[in-house]
């Protein structure tokens, strides 16, 4: 489905299609076929950014010859399989458009879909994430995973998307710009984006069974996508005040140890019971301890948020718009 040829807003819109390959021989001629049709036929200024990212079954040697004859086709070959995150990443720094849209290279995502994307993302949105409604996948392996994933990471998250995994999105270059990615962090954008203050929102899009190879994906990822959730859920509630947390559980961990500590005080002196053999003597000093050390990497979290922030100039906000009545004078 394509966009109407007089959608004024979107003729304007330069656009870079970003799509990690690896290992996609058989995929990337028609691939780029699909995505040069749709976008010449809605009449959008685009280019295709092709990173390989370290394939060995002669994708690289393919796309340095597409890249060599098509003036739509920029190739960015990684020197080895970094990941689809570091793929994704070297996409973005050599994207020009002023809207990037990504999608992966099996033929799964519809190239077709964009102009769907790119008309919701000119209602306002900073990203419009695609939802595979229907997919076309092992229902074992793939689907149920997925469906618990997407679950458990918008609770974590607070942003309620049905497909984190879907790779076709669209975003504008300014929060792409905002936004660092390492390790798996590439699934979650939508929640990175969430951080800077984007407007979010997703839309269905179509979902193709794969037609060549086999999928890189499997339960294996599991431990690593669990850790970067833990990290995305840190940063989104304490990228800024780091000290709010460790703080927090230095404190009362210190607290419980000093009560427990008088506790034992009075059984020693007022009492006159004997304390060195009580357990509750051990937890005292681990409390105390541990109260003292949670602080400390508290207070070590604030320098470190401090020279993170000060030493890229990046500032705490994020600036939509401002708005003057001098500007129209």
């Amino acid at each position: 489905m394509g966009l109407q040829q007089n959608s004024p807003a979107l003729l304007d819109l330069s656009l870079s299609i970003v799509t990690p390959i690896y290992n996609e021989v058989d995929s990337i001629p028609q691939l780029l076929e699909t995505i040069s049709t749709t976008l010449t036929e809605n009449q959008l200024t685009y280019e295709i950014i092709c990173v390989d990212d370290g394939s060995q079954d002669g994708s690289t040697k393919l796309l340095t010859e597409l890249a060599q004859k098509r003036t739509d086709l920029k190739a960015v070959i990684l020197r080895r399989n970094y990941g689809q995150t570091a793929a994704m990443a070297a996409g973005f720094k050599y994207a020009t458009g002023k809207v990037i849209v990504t999608l992966d290279g099996d033929l799964q995502n519809d190239p077709a879909d964009i102009p769907l994307l790119l008309s919701k993302l000119n209602e306002g949105y900073d990203l419009v994430s695609g939802w595979r409604k229907n997919r076309q996948d092992d229902a074992v392996t793939r689907l149920l995973p997925s469906k618990i994933a997407n679950w458990i990471i918008a609770k974590v998250t607070g942003v309620n998307l049905h497909d984190y995994g879907c790779s076709l999105k669209a975003y504008r270059l300014e929060l792409v710009a905002d936004m660092n990615l390492y390790g798996e962090l590439h699934r979650f954008l939508p929640a990175l984006a969430f951080i800077e203050g984007a407007r979010i929102t997703e839309i269905p899009v179509g979902h193709h069974a794969r037609r060549y190879g086999k999928s890189k994906y499997g339960l294996g990822r599991t431990f690593r996508v669990v850790m970067d959730l833990l990290t995305v859920f840190f940063m989104k509630k304490f990228l800024t005040r780091p000290m709010h947390v460790f703080g927090m559980l230095g404190l009362v961990s210190g607290g419980l140890g000093l009560l427990v500590g008088i506790y034992l005080t009075i059984l020693k002196f007022g009492f006159n019971e004997e304390i060195g053999d009580r357990p509750l003597l051990i937890l005292v000093v681990v409390l105390l301890l541990t109260g003292l050390q949670l602080f400390s990497f508290g207070l070590l979290a604030e320098l470190l948020m401090r020279t993170y922030h000060e030493s890229q100039a990046r500032p705490i906000y994020r600036v939509r718009e401002v708005i003057s009545g001098n500007s129209n004078k």
